[in-house]
């Protein structure tokens, strides 16, 4: 089995500080992407849940896309909220993305390593020829 890893030393966190993992990993027709947040150029966001949700999907789907996957391909995501009070203002902006291809999902709440209201991981599958 080869597995390929994408985004290594890509990564930024706060602070711009390189991330030590990649940010996505592959193997055998699977795609598991590292966990995102809503950041642009290494910093979180301004916004409250529709904002920084919007912009987490976004960056978890360019990783996708990036790896030659596409949205339709992912099989799971792992959601961490902030706040329990933004699942169902989370579950629209998911709807807008994942409504035609629904993947499974895990919503959880959790204190954040970074200031942000929400973090996303996924798993995708394609079938390798």
């Amino acid at each position: 089995m080869t597995i390929k890893r994408h985004g290594v030393n890509e990564s930024k966190g706060s602070g711009k500080q390189a991330l030590p993992f990649a940010k996505a990993t592959e193997a055998d027709g699977w795609l598991y992407v590292s966990g995102q947040t809503p950041m642009v150029d290494g910093e979180v966001i301004d916004g409250g849940i529709v904002v920084q949700a919007h912009q987490a999907i976004r960056n978890m789907l360019a990783i996708v896309e990036d790896a030659g996957y596409s949205a339709a391909d992912i099989v799971r995501i792992g959601v961490w909220l902030d706040d329990a009070r933004d699942f169902w203002s989370f579950n629209k902006v998911f709807a807008e993305y994942f409504g035609e291809h629904p993947p499974a999902r895990a919503c959880v709440q959790s204190s954040m390593v970074v200031d942000c209201k929400v973090e996303l991981d996924c798993i995708a599958y394609r079938k390798t020829t």
